[in-house]
């Protein structure tokens, strides 16, 4: 600890509005998950579309739809509703939806659930984002996706294998992988699209891939020390070309909130515990991230042309009244809470109160990805939450839960 030096005392919370930036355009503007209304320029009376997705954004098959709205440009409501695996399902979305099922959609007053039916229908209404549902080659391409869920799945989700079984499981995995390279490579562009090639822009074939292809990069590299995107350079490339684009980061989560949101949906995910697989882990769970491993965009400006740092404290500030109250450390969270948002700003350490770094860390693990803020901003926010915690000690907090998240109910943060 004696390298660790302090060399600033906390702002108070004045001081630190101060430096806050305004709040973010959330109706027009890039992509975000705080919005509940997008109108595209269009006249609010327009709107036709009410998207019913969760609080967390961690619903891959919501992330579909979502994506879908914003690529097309159609105008929208937003209404935001519990999973339950962190959380009881609110009242009056089981009196709409009696299965409590996510994504629900209402087009022109009518309801529609499971997402392959929501794209139809919005195809139906405002036309196709390049081929549509119902192309041969679209077709293809869903029942790829689902081939390689399944063996995303059997490697992820089957507790202990053995080391034969272990490599078994991968090699299926990759070789539905490279299968989907293949199929890129045929599109001759960026993109899976047949009608998108080389365009600016991803279609629908696309996005049926990208929610589980991006869990899948961060579970893999969490529980099995798989690096999907040096592994398979075509997909990586997709990637890229995916993060150019200020809507789908607008979406984007992160390998932290991905590797502890995925096991209480998916009924647990399993680790290998090889000594790559216990280094990426290490790193993701002590904030430093993985890297080029999680994405390609490294802006320290974010879409709406605010510092990524900057963001992040005007959202912590948007809660910190139900952050302190829920912290374990409860009022004493104050003075550490400054002093990591005091090193995030000026990137000066600030010793915290003694026996804090558990209050710190606990924060530290419940950053969620966009819910809370863009991937970058997150980065930045656990990398000052740790450092600052360091100056304090060793100690951490327990994990997040395995089989549930219900540390995460959204309920404290729906009216700051």
């Amino acid at each position: 600890m004696a390298d660790l030096l302090a060399d600033a005392v906390a702002l108070n919370w004045e001081q630190l509005e101060a430096l806050a930036p305004a709040p973010a355009e959330r109706c027009e503007g890039p992509a975000n998950a705080q919005s509940t209304l997008r109108l595209f320029g269009q006249p609010e009376s327009d709107v036709r579309v009410t998207l019913f997705r969760d609080h967390h954004a961690w619903c891959p098959y919501c992330q579909k739809v979502w994506l879908w709205l914003e690529f097309r440009r159609v105008p929208y409501r937003i209404r935001k509703v519990t999973m339950r695996c962190y959380g009881p399902k609110e009242p009056w979305f089981t009196a709409k939806v009696p299965s409590g099922m996510l994504p629900a959609l209402e087009l022109d007053g009518q309801l529609i659930t499971e997402s392959d039916r929501i794209l139809e229908a919005l195809e139906h209404a405002f036309g196709a984002l390049g081929a549509g549902m119902h192309d041969k080659r679209v077709r293809r391409l869903r029942e790829l996706e689902r081939l390689l869920f399944r063996a995303w799945c059997l490697w992820l989700c089957t507790p202990r294998l053995n080391n034969r079984q272990e490599d078994q499981a991968r090699e299926q995995f990759q070789a539905v992988a490279r299968q989907m390279e293949a199929a890129l490579a045929e599109g001759g562009g960026h993109w899976l699209d047949p009608d998108h090639p080389g365009g600016a822009h991803p279609g629908t074939a696309d996005l049926v891939f990208v929610p589980y292809v991006e869990r899948m990069n961060a579970s893999l590299a969490y529980f099995k020390g798989f690096a999907l995107r040096d592994e398979h350079p075509g997909i990586d490339r997709w990637f890229n070309a995916l993060e150019q684009l200020a809507t789908y980061r607008g979406t984007q989560s992160d390998v932290h909130t991905h590797a502890h949101d995925l096991p209480p949906q998916m009924g647990g995910c399993w680790s290998n515990g090889r000594p790559e697989q216990q280094a990426m882990a290490l790193a993701v769970d002590q904030g430093a991230g993985l890297a080029a491993l999680e994405t390609s965009w490294t802006a320290q400006i974010g879409d709406d042309d605010v510092r990524a740092s900057d963001r992040a404290l005007e959202r912590v500030l948007r809660h910190r009244s139900a952050l302190v109250a829920r912290n374990p450390l409860g009022a004493a969270f104050d003075q550490p809470l400054r002093a990591a948002l005091t090193h995030l700003i000026s990137g000066k350490l600030c010793q915290p109160n003694a026996d804090t770094a558990i209050g710190l860390r606990y924060l530290r693990d419940r950053i969620s990805v966009p819910r809370d803020m863009p991937l970058q901003s997150a980065r930045l926010l656990r990398k000052a939450l740790e450092a600052t915690a360091a100056l304090d000690g060793e100690a951490q907090p327990a994990p997040p839960p395995f089989e549930h998240r219900f540390d995460q109910d959204p309920r404290p943060f729906l009216n700051p």
